[in-house]
Order: structure tokens, then C-alpha cells, then sequence
């Protein structure tokens, strides 16, 4: 299989770009089409890298607008979990399939899935033809340890044998919601295995002084000292790190997602200390978390939050620039989120293209449009593995997928009876 893509404009010049067996192979402007290539006109639009959403719970798409404007721990324990308690693996099969077209349109290429029914999590992202770490979150509160650990272990084995697009990872909910000796194993599971661990971290006040209360100690020490801190390590939210806990952070090369838009409609109390943590050269990756908490999944509305948030707590509106802001939304800061990204031959083929003319990249410099002026409606053209997922704005079978999506959230209780996609040319 081969994909040709003509008239597109890179760093200033009109190029072409070739990939065969979704690798990329020439990129160019002496680059041209072959007989053998499918063909994708790009018209003038920029070609870029895709995005990289670090952090979500993409079946939580059956829950948006469920529970909002709550606290966050009241928003789990008489929201959130009790409905999850009902769910079935078709559920997450079609909410992940819906949070994947919404990535497919707004430019995420690649992303990491902490949620239930991770198998069918995983069919849903190889069907859409995207890109994913995927992991059953794993609780051992109540006396569930050995249940935990056979849920771990079953989707490992389950995952393994997704697809090559898809990777297994392990995702130990919290510090509060899995026990020592549990994190322990998770680590030597981890470390046996190669396979990386995402667990939310430092997302709360309470969470820090509880752990300090119990083991004496802030959260990624707790983790440092039970080996879990390590290159595999993910850590999500962080943000009531420490300067301490940064620069250990850094020190294991360990990788933090920060999600701004989500800390900020929960009211964590804090923002996440970038400044700092690349003032350590901690890794640093962007994540939307679930639909259910943002409520979108459009990572360059995170992008714009997160940069306007630095610049705002560093009283230093060069504290953080566009440029380096569209390198963290990347994956160009975390290599953990990614095994490869750029537009070089050899890499992946998995890049964007975005409108021709479109108002908001028309002015000015092109990082400073992308973050402060774009939103995911700029994308043209999504590519995952040289396949191409969007054409002109077009993702085939998107009515069904919203359908289908709505029919599961009725049987959970969550959407109106009478919804439907009927009429709407969007999902055409």
C-alpha cells in the first residue's frame, strides 16, 4: 500500500510526500506521485505533524455532560462509578469509537486509554485506525487484590495481539485506590513485562496530604520508593509536584501529562508547575483526560489553555512560547507517548493536513496560529500508517458511529430517547 500526498506546503515551500507500508519515504518538492499511489491532494494546506493525546478515557464519550459541575472525588463516587459499574463491552466499543472519530477530525493521531473493557477499547481504536496505549484502570480497594491482579494479567495477554497500532500498558488508578504490595507488583509486572504504567498522580491536595499522612512521604517518592518511578512511568495531572519530586521525576525518566482544560473545570487548586518541571527536564506530555471531564477531546483547545495558563503563572507572557507548546501536543517532549513523530523518511506516516485558507492560519507566524488562533475545525486531512482516516473533512461511516453511540448511552440512562443524527450533513 502506498500513499502519495501533492500540493502541500511544509516550512514555507510547496512539497510532496510518499509513503509505502505506512512508513514515510520521500518528502520533498522534487517529490511526485506514482501510478501505483493512492493520492491525496492537499491544495495548499500545511502539512504537519499529528497530535498526541497523552491521557483519556475515550469511552467516557457516553458521559459527557453527565454529572458536570460537581467536585471531583463527589463526581467519581456518586457519578462516575456507579454507572461504569453497568457497563458492557459494546459500550466501550462504540464510546471509543466516538471519541475516535472526534480525534480523527480535530488531529490526535495517537493516545493513551486508561479504562474498562480494554479489549473492546482496543478494536474500536484498530477500526477507527488510529494509534494507542491501552489498559484496564486497575482498583483493589475492598479486598479485590487478586481480582485486580487477574484483570492485569488477562489484558495483557488479550492486548497483546490487538494489532500493531495498538500497544498494552498497565494503569493502577491512584495511590488511594491501589495498595502498596499491589503497586509493588504492578511495578515488578511492569519492569518482567517492558510494558509502560500510567496512574493518576498529584491531581489533588488531598491526595498529597493523605499521602503524607500515611506513608510519610509526597506521592512520586511514595512511587519512587516502591519502583514504580521509572522511563515506563506515565504520570498523569501532577499537578501538587513539588520541585523535589520534579527533579526525581527527572532523575527516573519518567514522563508527566499535564491536562489543563479538565484540572480546571475540576477545581484541583493548582496549576501544573511546567516552568519548573522544565526547569528539572521532566518529560512533558499534553492530555485532554476523559470526555466526561473536559468535555472535549480537542487537543488544540488544550493547547491554547495550557500555554495561556503558564504564561499567566509565570507573570511572563515569553514564559512559554507556541512553538514550544506545539512540540509538547506533539509528543516531541515525551518520547514515552510515542515511538516515533516528525515528518522525516523513516518515521511513521502519521501527519495532518490542514485547510487551505482557512482564516486562522492565514496571519502571522505559523506556531502562533496553530496554538493561539486554531481549533480542531482546521484539519483537513487526517494520516495513520499511511491510511488515510479524513479526507476533506469527510470520515466514512461517522452517522453510524454516533448512532450506535447514542443507542448504548440510552441503555445506560444517558442521552434523551429521541436523540438522532437525522438530517445532520455533518455525519453525512
Amino acid at each position: 500500500m502506498s500513499l502519495a500526498v501533492t500540493g502541500a506546503v511544509l516550512d514555507g515551500e510547496r512539497v510532496g510526500l510518499r509513503a509505502e507500508r505506512g512508513v514515510i519515504v520521500e518528502v520533498g518538492s522534487g517529490v511526485h506521485s506514482r501510478p501505483e499511489d493512492e493520492r491525496l491532494d492537499a491544495a495548499g494546506g500545511l502539512l504537519v505533524p499529528g497530535l498526541i493525546n497523552g491521557h483519556t478515557h475515550a469511552a467516557m464519550t457516553l458521559f459527557r455532560g453527565y454529572g458536570d459541575d460537581l467536585p471531583l472525588m463527589q463526581w467519581l463516587e456518586e457519578k462516575i462509578w456507579p454507572i461504569e459499574r453497568k457497563l458492557e463491552p459494546d459500550d466501550v466499543y462504540w464510546g471509543t469509537r466516538l471519541a475516535c472519530l472526534e480525534m480523527v477530525r480535530s488531529g490526535t493521531v495517537r493516545f493513551w486509554d486508561m479504562y474498562w473493557h480494554p479489549e473492546a477499547a482496543a478494536r474500536a481504536v484498530s477500526d477507527a485506525g488510529l494509534r494507542a496505549t491501552v489498559a484496564a484502570p486497575l482498583i483493589d480497594l475492598g479486598g479485590r487484590t487478586e481480582a485486580m491482579r487477574e484483570v492485569a494479567l488477562r489484558s495483557l495477554d488479550e492486548l497483546t495481539g490487538a494489532g500493531e497500532r495498538i500497544d498494552a500498558g498497565l494503569a493502577p488508578h491512584a495511590i488511594y485506590t491501589v495498595s502498596e504490595d499491589s503497586l509493588r507488583w504492578i511495578a515488578e509486572l511492569s519492569a518482567a513485562r517492558a510494558v509502560p504504567v500510567q496512574i493518576h498522580l498529584s491531581e489533588t491536595e488531598e491526595e498529597v496530604n493523605d499521602c503524607l499522612a500515611e506513608h510519610g512521604m509526597r506521592p512520586a517518592h511514595y512511587l519512587d520508593r516502591i519502583g514504580l518511578l521509572s522511563p515506563r512511568a506515565v504520570l498523569s495531572h501532577g499537578a501538587w509536584l513539588d520541585d523535589a519530586e520534579l527533579e526525581l521525576i527527572a532523575a527516573r525518566g519518567a514522563t508527566v501529562v499535564t491536562n489543563p482544560v479538565a484540572n480546571l473545570k475540576l477545581a484541583v487548586g493548582r496549576i501544573f508547575p511546567y516552568l519548573r518541571a522544565r526547569a528539572a527536564a521532566v518529560q512533558v506530555g499534553l492530555g485532554t483526560d476523559g470526555p466526561g471531564s473536559n468535555n472535549s477531546l480537542d487537543l488544540f483547545a488544550d493547547m491554547k489553555v495550557f500555554a495561556l495558563l503558564q504564561k499567566h503563572e509565570a507573570r511572563d507572557s515569553a514564559g512559554v512560547t507556541a512553538a514550544e507548546t506545539w512540540e509538547i501536543a506533539t509528543g516531541q517532549r515525551a518520547p514515552a507517548l510515542t515511538a516515533a513523530h516528525g515528518l522525516d523518511v523513516g518515521q511513521p506516516a502519521d501527519f495532518l493536513l490542514l485547510r487551505p485558507g482557512a482564516p486562522e492560519l492565514s496571519f502571522g507566524e505559523v506556531h502562533a496560529a496553530l496554538v493561539y488562533a486554531a481549533s480542531g475545525a482546521v484539519v483537513q486531512s487526517t494520516v495513520v500508517a499511511g491510511r488515510v482516516l479524513m479526507r476533506d473533512g469527510v470520515v466514512e461511516g461517522a452517522a453510524e458511529v454516533l448512532e450506535r453511540t447514542l443507542e448504548r448511552a440510552r441503555r445506560l440512562g444517558l442521552a434523551p430517547p429521541m436523540t438522532s443524527t437525522t438530517g445532520n450533513p455533518a455525519l453525512a
